[in-house]
């Protein structure tokens, strides 16, 4: 047992362990471990702040999200609704116009009417005169008489259609 090798390695493994015990080598190791769970807890600690503030990050980002939807639907009704009444203000302006542009053939197409009328009224009286004047020279003798009365049929007739 003594001339085995293992035996000597393990009365050196044992010699030392107790020389690293007394040069305080274990308590630093316990240390350094100490201190490195220290650190990994505050690691820990600290991943577990930052997930709570990415939540709350997260949870305001739907937040606004969700508002900004909001918005854009009201806007975009709005818009529709403003689309709607343009094109309803378009749509009256274009009858409003329509109509006065009616009226304003009609009040032309009057116009004409009592245009045309007063033209065949003048071409009438026209004829009639002619035809009076034709009539009178036959019937009526002597010059005098003959410009009397035409001179006066005229006047009358004149006047009858201006009134």
């Amino acid at each position: 047992m003594f001339f085995e090798a293992e035996f000597w390695v393990a009365v050196a493994f044992a010699i030392f362990a107790a020389i690293l015990w007394k040069a305080g080598a274990f308590r630093q190791m316990t240390d350094a471990l100490d201190q490195r769970g220290k650190r990994i807890q505050a690691e820990l600690d600290e991943a577990k702040r930052l997930r709570e503030e990415a939540a709350r990050v997260l949870a305001d980002y739907q937040k606004r999200r969700t508002e900004a939807e909001r918005e854009a639907e009201a806007i975009v009704s709005s818009a529709r609704e403003e689309a709607e009444r343009g094109a309803a203000e378009a749509q009256q302006r274009m009858e409003d116009f329509v109509k006065r542009r009616t009226a304003a053939a009609e009040a032309k197409i009057a116009q004409a009417e009592t245009q045309a009328m007063a033209e065949v009224r003048a071409a009438a009286a026209d004829a009639a005169i002619q035809v009076s004047e034709a009539i009178l020279r036959e019937r009526m003798a002597g010059d005098a008489a003959q410009e009397l009365m035409i001179s006066k049929s005229l006047a009358d007739v004149r006047r009858k259609l201006n009134a």
